[in-house]
């Protein structure tokens, strides 16, 4: 007589960096090119974003990727977006991204990342795609687009799966941002909400003020929600 066992071989998983933990907003940059990266990333840092994605949308990010990388080395975390492949996500990798963010689940791209021990946030919007990412082991799902589903999508997440992470991205603006940090998600994803005109001649000082005040709503929306689980 045989015996059937229900074992689930472990998922390797590289963990969120603390560092976004504590500072759970993820600016989205898409330019013209990437020599138009360094002053807005700088500006985003005095206003204490300091997780930047560089999209692959955006020309000659694997080119000047090291150069950035070494530029802002201790200030900020700089990951590369919009992902499709897993050449790119290995291209990526060697150029020094410190993250991956894709826009499908793709666990090939999962594993690329794994294997390298930087973390990967793919994406997805159906709970099967989802939780897919999550088993191929993301260190979090990116919910996209966000929009089209909103800040209770987490609970209903929750309850199939209830240690999922999740980062929203796509038209989150700063009041959504609120309501996804006090659903319970790890971090929020925001590009043009945030980012405004920076790549087409606007005030960088402005763009500082906005990330300030994005940071300090999310701040403060983690302590209510520290207090509530009290």
């Amino acid at each position: 007589m045989s015996t059937i066992t229900n074992s689930t071989p472990a998922i390797t998983r590289v963990q969120i960096p603390q560092t976004l933990r504590n500072s759970p907003v993820v600016a989205v940059l898409r330019a013209g090119h990437a020599s138009e990266y360094a002053p807005v990333i700088e500006a985003l840092v005095a206003g204490s974003v300091t997780n930047i994605e560089l999209t692959l949308s955006t020309r000659g990010v694997f080119e000047l990727l090291p150069e950035i990388c070494a530029q802002f080395q201790g200030r900020a975390q700089v990951g590369v977006g919009t992902v499709t492949t897993a050449k790119e996500a290995s291209m990526a990798i060697a150029a020094g991204a410190q993250f991956i963010v894709t826009p499908v689940t793709e666990p090939e791209i999962v594993e690329t990342c794994v294997q390298a021990g930087i973390p990967v946030f793919p994406g997805g919007l159906t709970p099967t795609e989802l939780h897919r990412g999550w088993q191929s082991g993301a260190s979090a799902v990116k919910v996209f687009p966000a929009s089209q589903v909103g800040a209770g999508y987490v609970k209903d997440l929750r309850g199939p799966f209830p240690e999922i992470e999740v980062i929203p991205s796509g038209g989150v603006g700063v009041e959504d941002a609120i309501a996804w940090i006090k659903a319970g998600v790890v971090a929020v994803s925001v590009g043009g909400p945030l980012l405004g005109d920076a790549f087409k001649g606007g005030d960088l000082t402005a763009l500082t003020d906005r990330a300030t005040a994005l940071t300090a709503a999310v701040d403060k929306a983690r302590v209510e929600v520290a207090q509530a689980g009290k």
